[in-house]
């Protein structure tokens, strides 16, 4: 007969793979973004100032460089929009699931740094983020997100056609922050993340990579900006 400390010791030993295993499916990568064909759909004319973010940053990245940062501590985070081409590859619903479930990652992720607010004032920055379709040559707002007080896994989202999910071979976000009161854009982000898959799957999304991409923004967002706010970071 087994000792039951040796049963719980192996029961571990499986807790710890399978979420080792799990982590692994989940995990995507940071892709190079052309520059030259970026569209910016959300950010306009800031869009010129981007530069190439460096180790650990965002793919393209544009801060103002005279920005009083610990004067911030509240946060305004705009409803999450989605811009795509009029030859949808995402269905009307799956586009709503992904940017509410967007929405409740940054409320979440942000609510643990800085204090959400609905009204623009002193020490208030406003976040503005959209997914967009990287392959899109004319990207327009295509979906806004609803405030949705359970959205969670992302269970819901559909498998295309062909068998692949969403955003095959990588999904881009473009944010922006802004000061509430003035509208001066603060700092500016273009980023894009591949799936888990091997290379020679062309970086396909597996299951859990499009929520894995949607919390890494949130949570580096907030770490970044709570970091700039407490001085604790210079941009």
């Amino acid at each position: 007969m087994r000792h039951p400390s040796m049963r719980i010791v192996k029961m571990a030993v499986v807790l710890g793979l399978g979420t080792l295993l799990l982590s692994a499916c989940t995990a995507v990568q940071k892709a190079p973004i052309n520059q030259a064909e970026n569209h910016c759909g959300l950010i306009g004319k800031y869009c010129d100032k981007l530069t190439p973010g460096g180790e650990g940053q965002m793919g393209l990245r544009y801060v103002r460089p005279d920005v009083n940062w610990t004067q911030y501590n509240k946060i305004i985070i705009a409803p999450v929009t989605y811009w795509g081409s009029e030859e949808a590859k995402i269905s009307q619903s799956d586009r709503q699931t992904l940017v509410n479930y967007f929405q409740q990652s940054l409320k979440d992720n942000l609510g643990k740094k800085f204090q959400v607010v609905e009204e623009p004032g002193p020490g208030v920055m406003t976040l503005t983020v959209a997914l967009t379709d990287a392959d899109s040559a004319t990207p327009l707002l295509r979906s806004i997100s609803m405030i949705v007080p359970q959205a969670r896994l992302l269970s819901s989202v559909t498998y295309l056609a062909s068998g692949s999910f969403p955003f095959v071979g990588g999904a881009q976000v473009e944010a922006k922050l802004e000061d509430s009161v003035s509208g001066q854009v603060l700092a500016a982000i273009v980023d894009k993340r591949l799936g888990a898959g091997s290379a020679s799957a062309g970086f396909q999304w597996r299951w859990g990579d499009v929520q894995s991409a949607m919390d890494f923004w949130s949570e580096t967002a907030a770490t970044r900006l709570s970091n700039w706010t407490s001085g604790k970071e210079k941009p």
